[in-house]
């Protein structure tokens, strides 16, 4: 009930377009009591019939006593509520903390359950207010990601910007890559993708439906192989192509609920532990499987690639926030892909 009740119930107690975050509060007896009958097909209208106008405290006799919250932060996204998806490190904390820096509510969540909670922790700490939570989520398993939204719903009453950037990745030739490693790569990149959007969209449809002049964000964290094909590196390419069909698809679709979704495709991330992990990451999955010619180190593998780029370097955290504020600023823009490449990818 907390993702069909919260988010509608938010949607009306906003402030001149602006949606509040939702806290769950101790009632003193004098909050309007709202009442959702069971199987109920139209929550908003029963909220519309029950709720006092101004209301900002309610009890919604199912969930609890929520009050609504306006932020006084100020940033690019301030007052929104985020998820980002493989948050736990890389790109993904990254972001998350970027986000935080700019004045949203961020949900981190990850299948690293230790980790998750960690990097939201090291958010609160370096942002001086509790403005992040970690949960835990398996991107690629339904039944977790709907545990995962109700937690964030329960949180914060909503999602504004799902960033789903969680991925995997396997190298190896298409002569002997394991079908264990290509579902491995498939299962999180392509199917996760999918499965995410399928349990946020009705979220964010939800608000839609209450404040019909504001609309809401799905960006997919892709990467340049989903838009040229990637040597002995099929699988992770494969799913990175298929996740832009999903993008476009999507975007054709949601646009009714009023939420825009985009792909950024970056090129390399060389600090992370996608590449620079010394027992699973791409300088050694590459160098082991031979995909750089006469490549001897790490080191080598690195220049090979950054020489790809005409602006000789990898690509970095900024690079891609840029991106990300772009498309959520931007109100005329869905279902595109947007490279950030330093030129390594060239869209036609």
């Amino acid at each position: 009930m907390t993702t069909r009740i919260l988010p509608a119930l938010r949607g009306l107690m906003s402030n001149q377009q602006t949606l509040p975050r939702l806290k769950r509060i101790e009632p003193d007896g004098k909050e309007p009591v709202v009442s959702i009958p069971p199987g109920c097909a139209d929550v908003p209208g029963a909220l519309r019939k029950q709720l006092p106008a101004g209301a900002k405290r309610v009890t919604i006799d199912t969930l609890g006593t929520y009050e609504a919250g306006f932020s006084n932060a100020h940033g690019r996204v301030a007052g929104k509520i985020a998820v980002v998806t493989g948050a736990a490190q890389g790109f993904g904390f990254e972001i998350a903390a970027d986000l935080a820096r700019q004045g949203a509510w961020v949900a981190l969540a990850d299948i690293n359950v230790d980790g998750v909670n960690a990097a939201a922790a090291k958010i609160n700490a370096d942002c001086g207010r509790e403005t992040a939570i970690g949960v835990a989520v398996n991107v690629a398993d339904a039944d977790s990601l709907k545990a995962a939204l109700e937690q964030v719903v329960a949180a914060f009453g909503g999602v504004d910007l799902f960033v789903a950037n969680a991925g995997v990745l396997r190298a190896g030739s298409v002569k002997e890559l394991s079908v264990k490693d290509l579902d491995f790569v498939t299962n999180v990149n392509y199917k996760g993708y999918f499965l995410s959007v399928q349990t946020v969209a009705p979220i964010m449809a939800l608000q839609h439906q209450t404040v019909p002049e504001v609309w809401f964000d799905i960006v997919q964290i892709n990467s340049k192989s989903g838009l040229t094909g990637s040597n002995k590196n099929g699988a992770y390419a494969g799913s990175k192509f298929g996740g832009i069909g999903l993008t476009q698809s999507f975007a054709l679709e949601l646009v009714e609920d009023g939420i825009k979704v985009n792909s950024i495709c970056p090129g390399n991330f060389y600090d992370g532990p996608l590449w620079s992990d010394p027992q699973k990451g791409l300088f050694k999955q590459y160098l082991d499987s031979g995909k750089v010619p006469g490549a001897k180190t790490f080191a080598d593998v690195k220049k090979f690639y950054e020489a790809k780029v005409p602006m000789r370097r990898g690509c970095t955290t900024p690079d891609v926030m840029k991106a990300i504020y772009y498309l959520t600023e931007q109100a005329y823009e869905t279902g595109q892909a947007l490279p950030v490449t330093g030129g390594q990818v060239m869209l036609s």
